[in-house]
């Protein structure tokens, strides 16, 4: 396999978690994504990728798949052990829910070709855009800590096994702090990512931070 990625990608950190817990490698193929010179807003990557995002992972069997639930679950059934969706039909409900919850909501406002949009459509500068990078995260951080809150049953966001819930909420957390959050404001999320910190797949698999 081969993962189109960028390190400082908290969408490519959801895939580089779920492959390490799974113990399967894929070929890493970086892509730049800053900037408006970014391999990610180029022909070569559209014609992989159209929506010109990562990661993007190509199998084994040269199909292409994107979008980081997408692939996420793919590696799921691909290697079942360990399972990253909880036991009931409700359960797996809820995990995808606080994955969407993430991806769709939080995260899907917050990448760099929005921040460029903002720049050259509404003339926003720097601490325009990170203010709202930190409206947004605020606001959905603290509606995923309610989701959790109410039907937290267990160590993790569902259960006592890690599940695509924490694989999507552990980068968005890290996201957060780094935009000044603290997450003590969001006390079942920052007892998780206390615990995922202590597991080297999600550890060693964390965004970097932009420089």
């Amino acid at each position: 396999m081969k993962l189109y990625q960028n390190e400082i990608s908290s969408a490519t950190s959801r895939v580089r978690i779920a492959l390490a817990l799974k113990g399967l490698t894929a070929e890493a193929l970086p892509v730049t994504i800053l900037g408006e010179n970014a391999e990610s807003r180029q022909a070569g990557y559209r014609s992989v990728n159209p929506q010109g995002l990562v990661p993007a992972l190509l199998t084994d069997s040269g199909v292409l798949l994107t979008q980081s639930l997408a692939i996420v679950e793919y590696l799921d059934e691909l290697q079942p052990e360990p399972p990253l969706l909880p036991d009931t039909a409700e359960d797996r409900a809820l995990a995808r829910s606080i994955a969407l919850a993430i991806t769709a909501e939080i995260h899907a406002l917050l990448p760099p070709r929005i921040g460029l949009h903002l720049r050259a459509t509404f003339q926003a500068d720097a601490d325009a855009i990170t203010a709202w990078d930190r409206h947004w995260v605020g606001e959905g951080m603290a509606a995923v800590e309610t989701m959790i809150a109410g039907r937290r049953r267990g160590t993790f966001a569902i259960g006592d096994q890690p599940s695509i819930a924490d694989i999507f909420l552990f980068p968005q957390a890290i996201g957060a702090r780094r935009l000044g959050f603290d997450l003590a404001r969001w006390p079942n999320i920052a007892e998780i990512v206390a615990r995922l910190e202590a597991i080297p797949a999600f550890r060693d698999n964390a965004p970097t931070q932009r420089r």
